[in-house]
C-alpha cells in the first residue's frame, strides 16, 4: 500500500487515452505514411474491409506503454507456463506487487494447460483479479498448432471477462521470449481476436488495455490500424496490409481438417454440356474453373491496344489491372483455399531470403475454383515479393488431379506485378518426375521469359538442405517419409555447404 498522502504508483485506466483518436496524430506508423502517398490516396477500393472503422470499439481500446501490474482495472493478464511458475518480466512484476499470497494461491491450483486461462484474486494489486494464461512454445513446423493455442489464450481471457461481467481487462503480450513466438505474428492474433470478440460478445466490456514495453509498442502501433482503423481513410489505407489469413468469424485460425470442403462429390467434375458448348464458341480452353477467365475484358483490351500503346502506357495499364486483382483478393473470402495449406511462408535460406513453400499434393486442381486460387496467391505473396524471396515446390506424390494447367501458370505469370518476377531468385522443384522436368522445360522455354535459369530440380531433401537449413523450412510429414524411403534418412551431422 502507498504511504498516506503519497501519490499512488498505480495507473487508473480511466485516465488513459483510448484508441479512437483520429489517425494522423504523428504516431509515424506504416498506415499513416500510406495516407500521405498521393498515388495511394487516389486509389479507392470498391469493397468493404473485414475490419471496418468502428468508433464504439475504438473507444474501448487503449495502448499503454508501462507495467501491467500497475493498472487499476478489473483484471490483468499474467503470461506464465503450465505449472504457473514461469519467471519472466511480466510475471515477476505481477508477483512482486501482488505479494506472497499470490504464489501460495497458485501452489494450490493444479497448473494450467497451454491455451487455457485461470483466475485468481489480485491480492495487493490495484486490479481485482489476475487471469493467468499459458502461451504456446513456437516451432515453425508446428505453426498451425501454435496459432490455435495463442488464439485460445486471448479468447479464453475474454470469455472469463464476459462471464464475470468485468468492466476492464489489461492484456500483456501473451508470449515470452523464451517461448519463441514471433512478436509480429503474435500481435496479429491478439488484435484480431480481441476485435472479433468485442464485435459479437463485448457489450459488457468497457475497456481493453494492451500493456506493452517500448519494443512491443512499435509493433502494436504499426498493426493496430489494420484491426482498429481510426477513420475511413485509415481503413482504406490499411486494407492492402491485412494478412491473407484472418481466421474465421471469431478470429480463430483456420484448421484444414475442420474447414476443408471443396465439392459435394469429390473426384468428379460437374457436367454442363450447354455451358461447355458456349465456352468452346468463345474460344476458351481447359475444363477447370479458371479457364473461364481466359476471355476476360482486360486481356481482350490488352490484345487490341498492345500495338498502339507505348511501353510505359502498357506498364501503367498492367499495374492498374494488377491492383484490381489485388483489391479483389483483399475482399473475397479465401478461407477454403487457405485451409488447403498449399502455400505458406517458412524461414529464410542461407542468403537470408524469405522462403515460400508450395505443396503440390495439397492442390486439388479439378475440385477447387482456380480463380480463387490465383487471388489467394496474390494476397499472400504481395507483401512477400517486395524483397528477394525463393519458392520451394514439393512435387512429392502428386497425382494427375494435382497438376497445374500451363494456361493457369501462364495467366498467373502475366497477371502478377513485376516485383514477383524481379525478386524471385530461385524456384526449387523438389522430387520432380521425368514428365514434370520435360513440362517445366517447355513452359520456361516457350511460355515465359526469365524463369528458366531460376528453376532448380532437386532429387532429394539432402540437395535442398544445401540451400536452406532444415530448421528454416516447414516440410510436410509425407514429404519427409517419402524422401527417407527413396533416398535414405537424412543425417543432420552432414555438412550443409553450398
Amino acid at each position: 500500500m502507498d504511504p498516506l498522502g503519497a501519490p499512488s504508483q498505480f495507473v487508473d485506466v480511466q485516465t488513459l487515452a483510448s484508441w479512437d483518436e483520429p489517425a494522423g496524430s504523428g504516431d509515424g506508423d506504416v498506415v499513416d505514411s500510406r495516407l500521405e502517398d498521393d498515388s495511394f490516396s487516389n486509389q479507392q477500393w470498391s469493397f468493404p474491409s473485414p475490419f471496418p472503422h468502428r468508433e464504439d470499439i475504438n473507444r474501448k481500446i487503449v495502448l499503454f506503454k508501462g507495467d501491467i501490474a500497475l493498472l487499476n482495472c478489473t483484471a490483468v493478464v499474467n503470461t506464465t507456463n503450465e505449472t504457473l511458475t514461469d519467471k519472466n518480466p511480466v510475471s515477476d512484476s505481477i508477483h512482486r506487487h501482488a505479494g506472497p499470497e499470490l504464489g501460495e494461491e497458485l501452489l494450490k491450483m493444479k497448473g494450467c494447460r497451454t491455451g487455457e486461462a485461470k483466475m485468481t484474486e489480485g491480492f495487493n494489486l490495484a486490479a481485482r483479479h489476475i487471469i493467468h494464461t499459458v502461451g504456446p512454445k513456437y516451432k515453425a513446423k508446428y505453426r498451425t498448432a501454435a496459432e490455435s493455442s495463442l488464439y485460445s489464450c486471448y479468447r479464453s481471457v475474454m470469455q472469463i471477462a464476459k462471464e464475470q461481467a468485468m468492466a476492464s481487462v489489461g492484456f500483456c503480450v501473451v508470449s515470452t521470449a523464451k517461448r519463441g513466438y514471433p512478436l509480429q505474428d503474435a500481435t496479429h492474433i491478439a488484435l484480431r481476436t480481441v476485435r472479433r470478440f468485442l464485435e459479437t460478445h463485448g457489450e459488457s466490456i468497457e475497456m481493453v488495455v494492451f500493456a506493452v514495453t517500448a519494443a512491443e509498442e512499435a509493433v502494436y502501433r504499426k498493426l493496430m490500424p489494420l484491426y482498429y482503423p481510426r477513420s475511413e481513410a485509415e481503413e482504406q489505407a490499411s486494407l492492402p496490409l491485412i494478412p491473407a489469413d484472418i481466421g474465421n468469424s471469431e478470429g480463430e485460425p483456420v484448421v484444414p481438417e475442420r474447414q476443408i470442403r471443396i465439392a459435394e462429390k469429390p473426384g468428379t467434375l460437374e457436367e454442363d454440356s450447354d455451358e461447355d458448348s458456349l465456352d468452346s464458341d468463345l474460344g476458351l480452353v481447359g475444363t477447370h474453373a479458371f479457364a473461364r477467365m481466359e476471355g476476360d475484358v482486360d486481356k481482350q483490351r490488352r490484345l487490341i491496344l498492345q500495338g498502339q500503346m507505348s511501353e510505359a502506357a502498357l506498364q501503367k495499364q498492367h499495374q492498374r489491372n494488377y491492383n484490381r486483382w489485388l483489391g479483389r483478393a483483399r475482399a473475397e473470402d479465401l478461407s477454403d483455399i487457405a485451409a488447403l495449406k498449399a502455400l505458406y511462408q517458412t524461414g529464410v535460406d542461407m542468403c537470408g531470403r524469405t522462403v515460400m513453400v508450395v505443396v503440390g499434393r495439397n492442390i486439388p486442381v479439378t475440385l477447387i475454383d482456380m480463380e480463387k486460387a490465383l487471388l489467394y496467391f496474390i494476397h499472400v505473396m504481395d507483401h512477400i515479393t517486395v524483397k528477394e524471396y525463393v519458392i520451394v515446390y514439393f512435387h512429392t506424390l502428386t497425382a494427375e488431379h494435382n497438376h497445374l494447367d500451363s494456361d493457369f501458370l501462364k495467366k498467373l505469370y502475366d497477371v502478377v506485378d513485376a516485383k514477383f518476377k524481379r525478386n524471385l531468385k530461385a524456384f526449387y522443384f523438389v522430387h520432380p518426375t521425368f514428365r514434370s522436368k520435360v513440362s517445366t522445360w517447355f513452359f520456361t522455354t516457350f511460355s515465359v521469359s526469365g524463369m528458366k535459369d531460376k528453376v532448380h530440380h532437386l532429387e532429394s531433401l539432402q540437395h535442398l538442405f544445401t540451400c536452406i537449413q532444415p530448421e528454416q523450412i516447414d516440410i510436410p510429414p509425407f514429404v519427409l517419409e517419402y524422401d527417407a524411403r527413396v533416398n535414405g534418412p537424412y543425417h543432420t551431422s552432414h555438412s550443409l555447404g553450398l
